[in-house]
């Protein structure tokens, strides 16, 4: 399962990242690494972002990249 398919108000732990060069390393800028719990706080119906709540932090991720990380609930 992938976070893009994870509903708004559920909270995830990151099994596995996806992707590489510049796009893994900008998905890991945002502290998002294996092990960490996301809270997903809204997702755009039609397109992007996905908005998460990250070690504290609120973030956008676009839905490309939230494809790439892999969740467990």
């Amino acid at each position: 399962m992938t976070l893009k398919e994870i509903p708004c108000g559920k909270t995830v732990k990151v099994v596995k990242m996806n992707g590489e060069g510049p796009v893994k390393r900008r998905i890991m800028d945002m502290g998002i690494t294996k092990g960490i719990n996301i809270f997903v706080r809204k997702v755009a119906p039609f397109g992007d972002p996905i908005e998460v709540t990250v070690r504290g932090y609120e973030l956008s991720l676009r839905k490309a990249d939230a494809e790439m990380i892999e969740v467990t609930e």
